[in-house]
């Protein structure tokens, strides 16, 4: 009798008094989500880590042999701060290595100075303490030090403030430390395991191109589909884009110091300058491409006309971004990503030719400013590139001006009607 007063599991996950429980379809789509959120999570920390191997192997090669050095050469029978100074050289932003072995070692010359000055005319204790800390970075800010120095410093004076009356001659020990450590640091970096530049900036490059790019293609989707929820996504994502373009920054800036001071990577520095000049240009085309997403938002919004050819142009920018990537990344011409950009002006003219509202006339003026920044990313000049927008876009005379002001968008040829 309970058998037959309970419906069945089949029953009640399939119907509901006669009708589709359509509650199954709907955390069948949020399992499905959740299934995907986790699989772009696992790639994104294995990512991470492609991206640390390098870094990882450098730093551990760097601590033992500075270990090494430091105790067997050297003959210091505790020597903590050598390999601590190599793993704090590796750990420094990329590119600033040189940098943090040289504030390292200044950073530890001011702490032991003053350290020694305090403890022979104040003694030992905690109040001292306190005041060489305090007098180490009040000192060094005066004089302007970066932040590793005055860390450095105080840290120093802490050491020797705390263990000179235990431990003698620490001094010149320490000194000696922050300077093999460094110096190993920059060895094994230059010369032992130098990492491939161009292959460090690829995989940099990659998030925030792949980022755009994926954000410009849900936003010609939603222009097709008027689909507000899903452009506002598309511009709050790219508004998340600060990581990656730390990342690939900094990724530039070590490329560059690899190949200034690793004889094995010489013969990349011509190469390593399409990337180091697009830096900029990308920046600008990541934020001119916020600025065609919101006004995409709110032309949606408005209910404005959206001829056919707008969201083709900035598909068509998706894959300008796409190709500027692999062909950078195959060290090619990027001539594919070049046609693109124009190909994605070319559809924003015929757009505006349709006839366009206040807001997608701002958005054919960002089209026209991305793939300006996209052609001057490709390495074409500024005046050139803007020349050939202003061309591709059709229905505007040829003007012998110089480049137009970075991040204004270039004017549609006549005034827009308002939306």
């Amino acid at each position: 009798m309970a058998r037959d007063r309970r419906p069945s599991l089949l029953r009640r996950a399939g119907l509901r008094d006669g009708r589709p429980d359509v509650d199954s379809a709907r955390i069948a789509d949020a399992v499905a989500e959740l299934r995907n959120r986790s699989r772009a999570t696992l790639q994104d920390r294995l990512h991470r880590v492609r991206m640390t191997l390098g870094l990882a192997v450098q730093a551990g090669l760097a601590a033992a042999l500075a270990w090494v050095v430091s105790h067997q050469l050297l003959g210091n029978p505790q020597p903590v701060f050598a390999p601590i100074s190599a793993v704090g050289t590796l750990a420094a932003s990329v590119g600033q290595r040189l940098r943090r072995t040289v504030e390292l070692i200044v950073g530890v010359a001011v702490g032991v100075f003053l350290g020694d000055v305090l403890i022979y005319f104040l003694g030992t204790g905690g109040w001292q303490l306190g005041l060489v800390v305090t007098a180490a970075i009040l000192l060094t800010i005066f004089f302007g030090a970066s932040v590793a120095i005055v860390i450095q410093a105080a840290a120093t004076a802490v050491l020797i403030v705390t263990l000179s009356p235990s431990t003698q001659n620490l001094e010149f020990p320490r000194f000696v430390d922050a300077f093999v450590g460094g110096g190993i640091a920059l060895l094994v970096t230059a010369i032992l395991l130098p990492l491939n530049p161009l292959r460090v900036i690829n995989r940099a490059a990659r998030p925030a191109l792949d980022l755009l790019a994926g954000q410009l293609d849900i936003t010609a989707e939603a222009l097709r589909n008027r689909d507000r929820a899903s452009a506002q996504r598309a511009l709050e994502r790219l508004r998340e884009n600060k990581e990656e373009l730390a990342t690939f920054t900094e990724a530039i800036e070590g490329a560059k110091e690899t190949s200034t001071l690793s004889p094995a990577r010489w013969h990349r520095r011509s190469e390593l300058t399409h990337y180091a000049e697009a830096a900029d240009p990308i920046d600008r085309a990541m934020r001119n491409s916020g600025t065609l997403i919101r006004r995409s938002v709110t032309m949606i919004e408005d209910e404005e006309s959206i001829p056919g050819p707008m969201p083709d142009a900035v598909a068509h920018l998706a894959e300008a971004v796409r190709l500027l990537r692999h062909e950078f990344a195959v060290g090619a011409e990027p001539e594919q990503a070049r046609e693109r950009s124009l190909r994605a002006v070319s559809e924003a003219g015929r757009a505006y030719a349709e006839g366009v509202g206040f807001s997608g006339s701002v958005v054919i003026a960002q089209v026209r400013t991305t793939a300006s920044d996209l052609m001057v990313a490709s390495g074409i000049d500024q005046e050139e590139a803007n020349r050939l927008v202003r061309r591709s876009f059709g229905g505007e005379p040829e003007k012998a001006t110089g480049p137009t002001e970075q991040g204004s968008a270039p004017k549609p040829p006549t005034a827009p009607p308002v939306g």
